[in-house]
């Protein structure tokens, strides 16, 4: 049945499986059965955040592929609570590979069939240029020290934009987002650039909130909601993101609010013909 995985279990479940692959790359879901007293389909459905491990699951799954007890400790944590209710994640650690935040993320957008974004203030990570960026981190204070591997992450998602299945992409940016100079008028010109050859993909959607609008679903705040499809099994999630955390909400109550406002941001932007036209007259 659609809808029965949660954000928080998927995540733990793609923590497990990445760090399997990586801490013992010879291994695989069958292998594991025998050092963990279990059988095959549920190590599957812990990997896949079908069916939510117990904490000594992963406690005895971490030290049977030989991962590290920082690593260990922090999965553990994660599996004392898999349930759907808002799962608030913090970003804690010194590189976007230590966060849950990242994790869930990459998670998203690697399994979702389309992903709404609603953005008043910047240029969505999916179709920032590394310049945009770069100065998105710097002039938001992210130490220098970790100011590329934060780049290299950024322009790596959006691989989910060109693989084989890619992602569908619908972006609402706010008219001002064009005018601002992040970065300088270099980098903002060859920003908007990015985003009409972007537009050009069959998967990618960019409309244009005119400035003068009567209503901006974003004044309230950006946000985003993932779909995905039938067989993944996960309802819509939404994310709501901010400097030092992020929310996500997968219950259909906390859901609908956030798929109405994106409805209206469709009504009050301009097509994504004449949002071309818009960012390249802004360009000249």
């Amino acid at each position: 049945m659609a809808g029965t995985r949660g954000t928080k279990a998927t995540t733990l479940g793609a923590q497990l499986r990445d760090a399997r692959l990586k801490y013992a790359p010879d291994s695989n879901t069958r292998t594991m059965c025998e050092p963990l007293g279990v059988k095959h389909p549920t190590v599957s459905r812990w990997e896949t955040g079908e069916r939510a491990p117990r904490p000594e699951d992963v406690a005895a799954y971490m030290v049977a592929i030989g991962a590290p007890a920082e690593l260990r400790e922090k999965l553990v944590d994660m599996a004392r609570d898999t349930s759907r209710k808002p799962w608030l994640t913090m970003t804690v650690g010194r590189n976007p590979e230590e966060q849950t935040q990242f994790a869930a993320m990459l998670e998203i957008e690697r399994t979702a069939r389309r992903i709404t974004h609603v953005a008043p203030l910047l240029v969505p990570g999916l179709l920032q240029t590394p310049e945009y960026a770069r100065a998105v981190f710097v002039e938001s204070g992210v130490p220098v020290e970790l100011i590329d591997t934060r780049v290299a992450v950024r322009i790596g998602r959006q691989a989910a934009l060109t693989r084989r299945n890619p992602l569908h992409l619908r972006a609402f940016l706010w008219e001002p987002v064009l005018h601002a100079l992040l970065g300088g008028e270099e980098t903002m010109v060859d920003q908007l650039q990015h985003l009409v050859d972007a537009a050009n993909r069959p998967n990618i959607e960019i409309r244009i909130i005119p400035t003068q609008t009567p209503w901006n679903p974003g004044w309230e705040g950006p946000f985003s909601v993932a779909e995905f499809a039938d067989d993944v099994e996960r309802g819509p999630v939404v994310q709501l993101e901010n400097k030092v955390s992020a929310l996500y909400l997968d219950e259909p109550a906390e859901v609908a609010p956030y798929e109405k406002a994106g409805e209206r941001a469709e009504e009050v932007a301009i097509s994504p013909e004449k949002s071309v036209e818009l960012i390249a007259s802004v360009i000249k």
